[in-house]
């Protein structure tokens, strides 16, 4: 391991009942959170490199810990997104390096396909504060039913030496969706739009 992770969380969110109709079966959401130190924390660094190596890295590790913790093969997980919150002793670049260059393959071998670009967010942050996963469908971005997010807090991450890295993978969409648009069913997946 290139990342010197001080810990790992992950969470399930299902919502079995909205506005009082039954969801059946549930939409289930999972995100993966590794807590690891900014090896360029208080320096200005011109070669990222190592940062994109983490994001590969940990592109693989928490899509696999997302797609085991919702008990699904890759191929049903349905949707997915990215996010990073730097401690206050990073940079914003710190964020982009590992969620950009390398982290999405990784992450689509661990879903099965993955045509879409996925969805991502970075931002600077302390101890406690929200940090915010967008989520997409993970083959067709036009798939309205799956605009979505799902947020993480930890109580003690980010330190200011530390970065905050969360992956999201969704085995459905939101809720009752109800906003028109191609469906998930029929979603090619070819081009990542369709």
């Amino acid at each position: 391991m290139i990342s010197k992770i001080r810990k790992i969380t992950v969470n399930i969110e299902e919502t079995h009942i909205e506005i009082g109709q039954s969801i059946s079966p549930a939409t289930r959401k999972a995100v993966a959170v590794a807590v690891i130190e900014n090896p360029f924390a208080g320096v200005y660094q011109d070669d990222l490199s190592i940062l994109m190596d983490i994001g590969a890295e940990l592109g693989a590790l928490l899509g696999k810990k997302c797609v085991n913790a919702l008990g699904i093969t890759p191929a049903q997980a349905e949707g997915y997104g990215k996010s990073a919150m730097v401690g206050e002793n990073g940079e914003l670049e710190h964020a982009a390096a590992i969620l950009h260059p390398k982290l999405g393959a990784p992450l689509r071998k661990e879903v099965d396909k993955g045509a879409a670009l996925v969805p991502s967010s970075k931002k600077m942050g302390s101890p406690g504060q929200v940090l915010d996963i967008p989520l997409g469908h993970k083959d067709a971005a036009y798939v309205r039913s799956h605009f979505d997010g799902i947020e993480v807090r930890l109580n003690d991450a980010p330190r200011a030496n530390e970065i905050m890295v969360a992956v999201a993978v969704t085995d459905s969409g939101r809720p009752l969706p109800r906003v028109g648009g191609l469906t998930s069913l029929d979603a090619k997946g070819i081009d990542g739009l369709r």
